[in-house]
């Protein structure tokens, strides 16, 4: 015993007290592995499967029990029969063409209808050609009108080189386009677009709103359009009767004339040429002349092909010109 009396004891004998002795432990472990393997058995899976389904149909049964469950059911299948009847018959497709879709005339209903549409940036197109390609009218509704379907449309315009669509809830549609400005008039084959300032093909020349830029005619001319306007600039007085530039053989430029008569330039400093042409106009009235073509592609030299009517008036001026006099000799 120690000074207050208590039993001293070894701390291997108070440890063996509060241990499990290894028979209990033992049993425990066993206990708990054949329960394990008893959860793990064929079948207790089954019985719980089956406690499952059991369980599910319970359910199911309280559900179907519920007062007005069937009439709930006849009114839905009446409805679905009847939106099949309405979209086979053709008068789903006449309501949207009158009315829009479905969606469109809730959310108009709600306060979300397109009330204004504001368009800038546009030039040549106006704003009903821009609306009817975007494809926006009263029926559309702003929470589900497709702006990547509008900037798209735009987007395919020739005419459209960049376009925006945006929503300004709760019933204004913001489009912003950026046109390509027509530049000239391309001739090839026979047909007549309208090109931009670097080339590209905006549209077919449907009506006289362009009649007046400038024209170039032949294959690749579209691709030189700086080499032409060097040609205009160079004619000074001169460019109003110009009518259209023609690529030779992907080397040098012709220039046909308002009148019709058509100049050759030479492959080399055609500007040169076109600037002496102004001044021949000026001096001599060359292009008033009858005559049906210039040659300038000699330096230095000009080569004149006359009509017909102006070569036998001519043959006939030299044929009844006296002859002068001869001497002996």
């Amino acid at each position: 015993m120690d000074g207050g009396r208590r039993l001293l004891r070894p701390l291997k004998e108070v440890f063996e007290d509060i241990q499990p002795s290894v028979p209990a432990f033992a049993g425990v472990a066993n206990g708990t592995a054949l329960e394990l393997a008893r959860l793990q058995s064929p079948g207790a899976a089954r019985a719980r499967r089956s406690r499952r389904r059991r369980s599910v149909f319970s359910r199911l049964r309280s559900l179907i029990a519920t007062p007005g469950f069937g009439s709930f059911l006849a009114v839905g299948f009446l409805l679905c029969v009847g939106a099949y009847g309405c979209v086979a018959g053709g008068q789903y497709a006449e309501l949207v063409a009158s009315e829009g879709r479905f969606s469109d005339l809730i959310a108009r209903a709600l306060g979300f209808g397109v009330e204004a549409v504001t368009i800038s940036g546009e030039r040549e197109l106006t704003e009903k050609e821009i609306l009817d390609v975007a494809g926006v009218g009263p029926h559309n509704s702003l929470i589900f009108l497709d702006v990547t379907h509008v900037r798209d449309n735009l987007r395919a315009l020739p005419l459209v080189k960049e376009a925006s669509v945006s929503k300004l809830y709760p019933g204004r549609l913001l489009i912003e386009v950026e046109e390509r400005r027509p530049f000239a008039l391309w001739q090839k084959d026979g047909q007549v677009q309208i090109i931009a300032a670097d080339g590209k093909s905006i549209d077919s020349l449907h009506d006289a709103r362009f009649a007046e830029l400038p024209m170039v005619v032949g294959e690749g001319a579209n691709e030189r359009l700086d080499e032409y306007v060097s040609l205009l600039e160079a004619a000074g007085d001169l460019r109003p009767r110009i009518r259209a530039g023609i690529l030779v053989a992907h080397r040098r430029w012709d220039l046909k004339m308002v009148n019709g008569v058509e100049v050759a330039l030479p492959e080399k400093d055609p500007q040169a040429a076109v600037a002496k042409l102004a001044q021949l106009q000026r001096d001599a009235r060359v292009l008033d002349k009858d005559i049906l073509s210039i040659d300038l592609r000699v330096k230095g030299r000009l080569f004149a092909r006359i009509s017909e009517e102006a070569a036998h008036a001519r043959a006939e001026l030299l044929a009844h010109k006296p002859k002068p006099k001869g001497g002996q000799t």
